[in-house]
């Protein structure tokens, strides 16, 4: 879905739109260049409080274009997650994802022209982290086409190790 509103998303050669995003006081700018069909809603405890909507990107579809100074991170739990926010205005307007560490989860509230009423929002259960996780990987391998939202083989494995391991932490 193109971007609709104030702004028209910019066509590259592959004729993917481009998206342009930051943080509130400007300082974090980035842009994306893929399709944006759907986002993911979360109820975990950290997206609930930020107000985070989920469009999970290959890590070479996003460009910040702002020195990472600009960046502080925050983590927590099994620490694979990178929470980044502007230093100056505190917006998280992206993060590495614990379910997905080899791609860039864009905050799609941080995008520029975008009419997020007319995007498909699917509902992550992120209270119940490890069971919607295994519902989620399981669906994005079990589909035929690989998805640009679905976990590579690799993601996978490291995910599921870093599960397993804060799993053997928390028994402790």
């Amino acid at each position: 879905m193109a971007a609709s509103g104030s702004r028209k998303a910019s066509r590259r050669p592959a004729q993917q739109p481009q998206y342009h995003g930051g943080c509130h006081c400007g300082r974090v700018a980035f842009e994306v260049t893929e399709q944006l069909r759907r986002v993911s809603n979360c109820n975990c405890s950290i997206c609930t409080k930020k107000g985070f909507l989920h469009w999970i990107v290959p890590r070479d579809t996003f460009r910040l274009l702002t020195p990472k100074s600009a960046l502080a991170t925050y983590t927590f739990n099994t620490g694979i997650a990178q929470h980044y926010f502007c230093r100056r205005c505190g917006i998280a307007s992206f993060y590495v994802p614990r379910s997905d560490p080899d791609k860039i989860d864009v905050n799609a509230r941080c995008l520029e022209g975008v009419d997020l009423g007319r995007l498909r929002v699917e509902r992550f259960d992120g209270r119940n982290w490890e069971t919607a996780y295994r519902r989620y990987a399981a669906a994005s391998t079990g589909r035929a086409h690989a998805r640009t939202d679905s976990l590579s083989k690799r993601a996978r494995r490291k995910a599921g190790e870093r599960l397993k391991v804060s799993q053997r932490l928390r028994k402790e």
